[in-house]
């Protein structure tokens, strides 16, 4: 099984249509993908300074981009999740100035002084996390996903700390092992990019920073030609889910909705407006992020509620 590899020198900081791909897979195509944490794996002690060791905004470098064959403008790439695992034995939390959902940012001006900058590291071991050896606090489930999936614009080069109707750092924990992740395709070869590994998050990503992780998962790609998409989807044995990103908040549900009741009237025979009036009662949102860029919200619709065909 081909093994897609991230080195020094080779992160990917931005997806877009400019650089060469690090490697090529076909339709169909089951392989190993490893990627560093958000930070490039370079904090080893709870005494690491952050703010050395990070500038934004050059966090979660991408393993990428990867080539698929026959990918074309107007087609979708799926990209099914068999496994994550993380390969080392922690994950990394952090408070950044002037970075999270509750402080003051670069885009969000406020007079108070930054957080202060503090690092933790959590051991990862049978299925759990640990928040702190210090505190009484309940174990986490490990439960991985990919922060960051994307494929190129036909025309930008997007930040990795960014999402967008190409994907990217949507932080939505349902792209994860059992699940497929539909993407547009906008360019020859599609242009995968992965990474920004999280062992557990909460909605929202509140402060910025999940347990961050290197991972090594297993995934298989394959097309759907001729079939153009808004945003990205994902596909779980419960949900049909679509992502929108923007801001403010409400414009990112606003997309992620419309999408979904697009896919609907599509592909399950459901008029647009009957689409509409069930989803305001069975679907459920999952707010992926509420600090990058643009903040992501997932649609979802519970698949027992599909038409009897």
């Amino acid at each position: 099984m081909k093994v897609i590899s991230n080195s020094p020198g080779k992160y990917a900081y931005v997806i877009g249509p400019y650089a060469e791909p690090t490697e090529t897979v076909e339709p169909g195509e089951t392989f190993i993908v490893e990627t560093l944490d958000a930070f490039e794996n370079r904090i080893t002690s709870p005494d690491d300074d952050i703010t050395q060791i990070v500038t934004l905004p050059f966090v979660n470098p991408l393993t990428g981009p990867v080539y698929v064959n026959g990918a074309e403008q107007g087609d979708t790439l799926t990209v099914t999740i068999h496994s994550i695992e993380v390969t080392r034995d922690y994950g990394v939390s952090a408070l950044i100035p002037e970075f999270g959902g509750l402080c003051s940012t670069v885009f969000t001006r406020t007079l108070q002084p930054p957080l202060p900058a503090r690092v933790m590291l959590h051991p990862i071991a049978d299925g759990r996390v640990t928040f702190s050896k210090d505190l009484p606090i309940a174990p986490i489930p490990y439960e991985p996903f990919y922060g960051t999936i994307g494929t190129a614009p036909e025309l930008e080069a997007v930040s990795s700390l960014s999402p967008g109707f190409h994907g990217g750092n949507m932080d939505a924990a349902d792209v994860c092992p059992g699940n497929v992740v539909h993407l547009p395709v906008n360019v020859p070869g599609a242009l995968l990019h992965i990474g920004d590994g999280h062992a557990a998050q909460g909605d929202g990503e509140v402060s910025g920073v999940a347990t961050e992780i290197p991972t090594r998962g297993v995934l298989t790609v394959d097309l759907i030609k001729g079939q153009a998409i808004g945003t990205p989807r994902v596909i779980s044995d419960d949900h049909l889910m679509a992502v929108g990103s923007a801001r403010p908040m409400e414009d990112a549900a606003r997309i992620a909705f419309y999408e979904l009741i697009m896919w609907l009237e599509s592909s399950y025979s459901l008029d647009r407006l009957d689409a509409y009036q069930l989803c305001s009662q069975v679907a459920k949102v999952r707010l992926a992020n509420m600090v990058d860029i643009l903040y992501s919200v997932v649609a979802k619709f519970p698949k027992a509620y599909l038409p009897v065909r």
